[in-house]
């Protein structure tokens, strides 16, 4: 693979990455109600999903989802439905000062590991997205499997970065975040938008 086009994808990536979606609002909503304890595990849930999608989708499942309407919509329904479960407890969240002190210390690292992974992986619209967007950058006569690697694993790392950034800085202003009406203005703003991607994710429609 030519070095300019690797630059070109590392270019591309960056923009889709830094515009925050499901992922990002939820680590940054788990950073200003954990602080800078939830980083570790919130960056490898990134990681690790964003992984778990890609690897999927260079083993085909990418294009299975895109050729077959049942398993879109099994895929779609558990994404989109969980997705619709963590807005919905944003929302109720934000709606009530006091389960938003009194859940900061129930929420384990494994717990915070758990719930961003299953965000990040469970997005069959991630893994279509992957399906059509490396593809872009291959250079079809050289050996298509290891420029596709190549791209896998410049995204997973990009994005590694991404997530760690915005976890430092949702950390780091968590004083100026913490007070009730900051809390709660945030909390019912996240959870409008996961809500939002839960319905978009399960009305998205299938490739042709």
């Amino acid at each position: 693979m030519a070095f300019e086009i690797w630059l070109a994808f590392v270019a591309a990536s960056a923009v889709v990455l830094v515009i925050p979606g499901p992922t990002i609002l939820t680590v940054i909503s788990y950073s200003v109600t954990h602080g800078h304890r939830a980083n570790i595990p919130l960056v490898t849930a990134v990681a690790l999903g964003d992984s778990t999608a890609l690897v999927f989708s260079l083993l085909g499942l990418g294009a299975l989802l895109a050729a077959s309407a049942v398993w879109f919509t099994v895929i779609k329904l558990i994404g989109g439905i969980y997705l619709l479960y963590l807005g919905i407890r944003l929302l109720k969240t934000g709606g009530s000062l006091t389960n938003i002190t009194m859940s900061v210390p129930t929420a384990s690292p494994w717990k915070l590991f758990a719930n961003t992974y299953l965000v990040t992986a469970l997005n069959p619209k991630g893994i279509i997205f992957f399906v059509a967007f490396l593809p872009q950058f291959i250079n079809h006569t050289d050996r298509v499997t290891a420029q596709l690697w190549l791209l896998a694993t410049t995204f997973v790392v990009l994005a590694t970065i991404n997530a760690s950034l915005y976890a430092t800085f949702a950390g780091s202003a968590r004083q100026l975040l913490i007070s009730p009406r900051a809390q709660r203005r945030f909390n019912i703003a996240g959870g409008s938008l996961l809500s939002a991607a839960g319905i978009w994710s399960l009305l998205a429609k299938r490739l042709s």
